[in-house]
């Protein structure tokens, strides 16, 4: 999507993080060590079609178990991400700490040897231009000299470390050319060279893992590692992180990368395109997903509709209120199959029913080779046929095809393996998820806003019944509800026979969540029902210019660029807010009280075209 589009509250994002494994752990409070990035990786929409065509057979939030609001105030509209740069995410690592690209300096090195000359001064623009022409294969010679035949020893070692230095993947060697000695930059084993930094390279002292902060914009986490990788020419998952973010954004959180330098690190500055790395520092563990706190978010609402009393009752709602924790619309898919129902097929062992579900024609826009991937296997129930269609094998339908075709149709269970575990658990994830959002509008419904004898707590990781005096003591932010598991209690009023009923209409045990195949099975989680923001702050602010930015970003101040000048009066008004949430909860979710709009892509469309034309 371009990012002078309008995108109307909803567009399916990840602003959450969630650990994919919590389903085979023990029950534990949903959203403190989560990462969520488990949307499904399906073969993308039609380009050129309209939301509407998209969506009109798409969700709605009463789809998803989401019905409840929780403050009075009267809603109002706004567009979310007309542009990019209006959703700006910080990480909060595990010190509490909003992580900032603020510094783009390489740490001293006591065990480096001072030299005169620094790596990136000992190479000319033009030199530097060649070896990266090289790095990239795109040097038709396969190899760049550079004369050095009035240089001293020492200049030729600097200039052999500069090469190796700033271009991973290059080794070099010294020559000998018509008496003339030139240093010859070449790759080391063709395109499949890895630069793994020698073991005796790396000084004893520091730490292996570099840490830094990485600012993105509109790139999402595993494609800026996807790029560093390149350039690094090293593998993926050298690097570790504590949460994907959102790619249509500007985000900004913390990375670690096994025994590549600062110096190698900063060096990517000049050559990579909406991505900055900075703040480096040298430790001896990688990071972990879950670690983070939470995030930091910086939201711009344009266009909108509300007066100055709406928007002060909206956001003063939010902050001292909060808003329902509802898994947010991405939570469960854009297209006419939603996950969850693919998650309870799962649940129900029935396999059938999940490859029907995932390979079958389906209402909406797609793109016209997923479309003929799904008529041919309709028709002639062939993987073989069915995947020829497609040119992207490495979707969901690709994969379960792919599986089908080597394992067997019969052998259902072994062929969905082939889907990467993340993806998979995502359904089953998904169906929980549903269940959660759907008792808790019906927890909210029945009882409201307090505690009441029957609900859930917990004390120290466990959760605890409240007695009727019990419930007196405490309010709604302390209230949780479980995602269905086998290792979890439900609440003893009557939404917890709540839970039963609906699993038993969905043909599931309640009191059996083991599965056959052991990922499948299911633990549990407790999650809160109400989540109250901290850091709460907003503004209103007035502008002519849809393309103006409103935002001051981390490298717009590193840089020294002016910040953006508000309007007194502008033909349109922006709701500039700032908040922070912990992981695992959706700003969506939050942005939907302060509007007290339907965030489905669905319903924004049917409302006002206008708002995203």
């Amino acid at each position: 999507m371009e990012d002078s589009e309008s995108v109307p509250v909803g567009e399916k994002r990840s602003f959450p993080d969630e650990d994919p494994e919590h389903a085979v752990k023990r029950a534990r409070v949903a959203g403190e060590d989560e990462d969520d990035d488990e949307e499904e990786e399906l073969c993308e929409e039609e380009e050129g079609e309209s939301f509407a065509d998209m969506m009109k057979h798409g969700l709605t939030e009463s789809d998803v178990g989401i019905h409840k609001f929780i403050s009075d105030h009267k809603g109002f509209s706004g567009i979310l991400k007309e542009r990019y740069s209006d959703f700006v995410v910080h990480e909060i690592n595990k010190s509490g700490m909003i992580v900032r690209l603020d510094d783009l300096s390489v740490p001293a090195d006591a065990e480096e040897s001072s030299s005169a000359c620094d790596p990136t001064e000992c190479l000319t623009e033009e030199q530097k231009q060649q070896l990266a022409e090289l790095q990239l294969f795109k040097n038709k010679e396969g190899n760049v000299s550079i004369e050095v035949q009035d240089d001293s020893k020492e200049k030729r070692t600097l200039l052999h470390k500069a090469v190796k230095t700033l271009y991973p993947g290059l080794e070099t060697k010294t020559e000998e050319r018509d008496g003339k000695k030139f240093i010859v930059a070449y790759h080391a084993a063709g395109k499949k060279a890895l630069a793994a930094p020698r073991k005796h390279s790396w000084p004893k002292n520091r730490g292996s893992f570099c840490h830094f902060v990485l600012y993105k914009e509109n790139k999402d986490t595993m494609d800026a590692i996807n790029v560093l990788s390149k350039f690094l020419r090293v593998r993926p998952n050298m690097f570790s992180y504590m949460g994907t973010k959102d790619k249509r954004a500007i985000t900004v959180q913390e990375i670690a990368v096994l025994k590549i330098s600062a110096e190698r690190l900063a060096h990517l500055n000049k050559c990579l395109m909406n991505l900055k790395l900075g703040n480096f520092s040298y430790k001896k563990h990688p990071l972990k997903l879950g670690e983070l706190q939470g995030n930091h978010f910086t939201v711009i609402l344009r266009n909108i509709s509300g007066s100055q009393e709406q928007v002060e009752q909206a956001m003063t709602s939010l902050k001292d209120t909060g808003f329902i924790n509802y898994y947010g619309m991405q939570r469960f898919g854009t297209t006419a199959v939603p996950t969850h129902q693919v998650g309870r097929a799962i649940l129900q062992n029935n396999w059938k029913e999940v490859m029907d579900l995932i390979l079958k024609p389906r209402p909406g826009a797609e793109k016209s080779y997923l479309v003929k991937c799904r008529e041919e296997w309709a028709s002639s129930h062939d993987p073989e046929a069915a995947l020829k269609k497609l040119p992207v094998k490495r979707c969901v339908e690709g994969q379960l095809l792919r599986g089908l075709s080597k394992y067997g149709k019969n052998n259902i269970v072994t062929a969905f393996g082939l889907i990467p575990r993340n993806n998979r658990l995502m359904y089953i994830h998904s169906y929980q998820s549903f269940v959660w959002n759907s008792m808790v509008s019906r927890r909210l419904e029945v009882f409201g806003l307090r505690a009441v004898e029957g609900d859930l707590i917990l004390r120290g990781g466990s959760a605890h019944v409240l007695s009727a005096e019990e419930a007196e003591k405490h309010s709604i932010h302390d209230v949780v509800m479980p995602l269905p598991g086998f290792d979890v209690i439900y609440p003893t009023h009557s939404v917890g026979e709540g839970y039963r009923q609906m699993m038993t209409a969905d043909h599931l045990d309640i009191d059996n969540m083991r599965h056959k195949v052991r990922d499948y099975s299911l633990a549990g989680a407790y999650r809160r029902v109400v989540i109250r923001p901290s850091d709460v702050s907003w503004e209103l602010i007035q502008y002519d210019d849809p393309r103006v930015t409103l935002v001051h970003t981390d490298v717009e101040k590193l840089e020294s660029r002016a910040a953006p000048v508000y309007l007194k009066e502008g033909k349109y008004r922006a709701l500039k807010m700032e908040f922070s949430l912990p992981s695992s909860t959706y700003a969506t979710m939050a942005i939907r009280e302060v509007l007290k709009m339907d965030t489905s892509i669905k319903n924004q469309t049917q409302l006002n075209t206008t708002w995203i034309n």
